[in-house]
C-alpha cells in the first residue's frame, strides 16, 4: 500500500516567520489601504491622484501609503515636489485577485462573522 505524502508546510518554520506572515496579511487589512493598492495596481500615481481615488484626506492617504511602502508592497518615486506611488511586485495583482475570489466565494459567512469587526 503507498504512503500518502507528507503534507507540505505552508507557513515558515523559524520562530517569527508565522508572526511576520501575520504582520504580512494586518498590513493589507484596511479597505482604504486595498482600494489605494488595487488603484495602484497598474498604473504609478501621485498622492494627490490617490486622495482623489480613495476621498480620505491627504494626510491619512501618505500614512497608508507609508505603511504600503515600508511593508514592501508599493515603492516610491521622487519627481521635484512630487512622489509617485507604484506596486513593488508583479504577485500583489495575483494576491488582489485571488483574496477577492476567495472572499467572494465566502461571502455569506464573513458577512455573518461576528468576530471580526468591520473598520470604522
Amino acid at each position: 500500500m503507498a504512503r500518502a505524502p507528507e503534507p507540505v508546510a505552508l507557513l515558515p518554520t523559524e520562530a517569527n516567520g508565522v508572526e511576520m506572515m501575520a504582520k504580512f496579511f494586518r498590513a493589507l487589512g484596511d479597505p482604504a489601504r486595498l482600494r489605494l493598492l488595487e488603484f495602484l495596481l497598474h498604473d504609478e500615481h501621485t498622492v494627490t491622484e490617490c486622495v482623489a481615488h480613495v476621498g480620505l484626506s491627504q494626510g491619512r492617504v501618505s500614512t497608508h501609503l507609508g505603511c504600503l511602502a515600508d511593508c514592501g508592497y508599493v515603492q516610491v518615486r521622487r519627481a521635484g515636489r512630487f512622489a509617485h506611488y507604484t506596486v513593488t511586485d508583479p504577485r500583489v495583482a495575483e494576491l488582489v485577485l485571488l483574496a477577492r475570489s476567495l472572499a467572494a466565494d465566502n461571502a455569506a459567512a464573513l458577512a455573518a462573522c461576528m468576530r471580526i469587526t468591520p473598520s470604522p
